[in-house]
């Protein structure tokens, strides 16, 4: 049975996250501990609202440094993608993980695109990836958010929302989603199941 840490931070989703990978099959450990953290076999950032907040929460608990140094599989839901990159331009500029080159950037409303970008939207693969393996082509997934993290070289699945928007992204063993993969049905849980199943 696969075993992973869920980082429990005070940022959101956890409890929504915990019981899809239970369903799936796995044992959840909650965990704010730096060394928890530190030896997880797989670990989970998730995270709903302010990047400027969480990562203020992330410091406050000692959690920056093991998650900028953790060697295994990790992976970022909804806010835990983009606080892998640099720096958002939320509150005038909020130093994030680094992990990831590029500024999340606030996205633009339109009158037929309203943000926050809220709801279903089609994914489309830009790279094979195992997080990706078994994806139907046409595999649509729940987001909301009013950033976006940059299209760039780490950008393995995108949607359309006016533009590109990087929906999975990937650097080494640091892994993002930027919808809602627990509420995203048949893909969100095929894209846990490949999380589960990377060689830790």
């Amino acid at each position: 049975m696969s075993q992973i840490t869920l980082v429990s931070y005070g940022a959101g989703n956890v409890a929504s996250v915990r019981f899809a990978l239970e369903r799936l099959g796995a044992t959840v450990r909650l965990t704010a501990d730096p060394a928890e953290v530190a030896d997880a076999e797989r670990l989970i950032l998730p995270g709903v609202g302010a990047a400027g907040y969480a990562m203020a929460r992330l410091s406050e608990l000692g959690l920056v440094e093991p998650i900028r140094a953790f060697p295994r599989p990790l992976l970022g839901v909804c806010l835990g993608q983009q606080l892998l990159f640099e720096t958002s331009e939320e509150g005038g500029g909020v130093p994030l993980l680094g992990l990831i080159p590029g500024r999340v950037r606030r996205m633009e409303p339109a009158p037929d695109r309203p943000v926050p970008h809220m709801g279903w939207s089609r994914l489309s693969t830009v790279r094979p990836d195992p997080l990706l393996e078994g994806l139907d082509d046409d595999a649509w997934a729940y987001f909301v958010h009013s950033y976006a993290c940059p299209d760039g070289e780490a950008t393995l699945a995108r949607a359309d929302y006016g533009g590109p928007v990087p929906a999975v992204v990937r650097s080494a063993n640091r892994w993002g989603c930027q919808f809602h993969p627990e509420r995203s049905a048949a893909a969100g849980a095929r894209i846990l199941r490949n999380f589960l199943d990377l060689p830790a």
